[in-house]
């Protein structure tokens, strides 16, 4: 029976390019995306064209006992290896007034509970095996709090902490958790070319993309997922930043970086 490898958020960015490289390592790869059945599927049948194992799941994560009924229906393909957690919850830059509480709030269901969610349900499983591991992607924002980034800091900053609590309290029993902050902007049509919009996303690609290397690119994202989750345990890596080599660090700017 092949390890699995769930992802929640398995889009056509860092989701679901991790989500391949598993496969392309002897991982099952199940891919869990929100919304937009069709694409998932087209997904589901390129890792199988590759002669890769995988399965697909529609969940809202927002949705009451959701994630808990994923864990448990994944769990009857085979045994929770690893779990990446890549469910974004950035709207942009809103002002306070502009902030509703449904949405502050929609923004930590999504961020951070669910992250504990999940957690409640599938560290004891894996504790139960005596290993699992734990990729939870995070962003600038779980570092740094800026003018109209109200929800998408705090819950990032939740999700940040929440990595380190589960730490502090499964490392002993073999669980990993590594909480990754990606610090720039990264080569995502799915995601930061739909906030941008087609021809900004365009004209970011063609300036700081391709060649220049300025963006950062799901495929070698995957590559560093990939190794912390092989990691040696006298070694573990509980959090790092990833950023092009062309991009200051988060703590050099005064705005948020994508």
């Amino acid at each position: 029976m092949k390890p699995v490898c769930l992802v929640i958020g398995a889009g056509a960015g860092i989701g679901g390019t991790v989500g391949r490289k598993f496969a392309q390592e002897g991982y099952h790869a199940a891919l869990c995306r929100r919304s937009d059945a069709a694409g998932l599927a087209a997904m589901s049948r390129s890792f199988e064209d590759e002669g890769l194992s995988v399965s697909g799941y529609l969940t809202n994560a927002a949705e009451p006992g959701a994630l808990e009924q994923l864990v448990s229906d994944v769990e009857q393909v085979g045994p929770i290896d690893t779990m990446v957690y890549n469910l974004g919850a950035q709207i942009g830059n809103r002002s306070l007034e502009k902030t509703s509480l449904k949405t502050f709030e929609l923004g930590w269901q999504i961020a951070c509970f669910g992250l504990f969610r999940l957690a409640k349900v599938l560290v004891p499983l894996m504790a139960a095996r005596g290993k699992g591991t734990l990729l939870v992607t995070s962003a600038t924002s779980a570092m740094r709090g800026n003018a109209g980034q109200h929800s998408h800091a705090a819950a990032m900053a939740g999700r940040r902490l929440l990595c380190q609590t589960l730490n502090a309290e499964y490392a002993s029993q073999g669980i990993h958790v590594a909480h990754i902050v990606v610090d720039g902007a990264v080569d995502a049509p799915d995601t930061l070319g739909k906030m941008l919009g087609e021809e900004a996303f365009a004209a970011l690609r063609n300036a700081r993309g391709k060649e220049h290397d300025g963006l950062l690119l799901p495929e070698k994202i995957a590559e560093t997922y990939f190794h912390l989750a092989q990691q040696h345990r006298s070694v573990w890596t509980h959090e790092l930043d990833l950023r092009a080599y062309s991009d200051l660090a988060w703590w050099n700017h005064s705005v948020d970086l994508l």
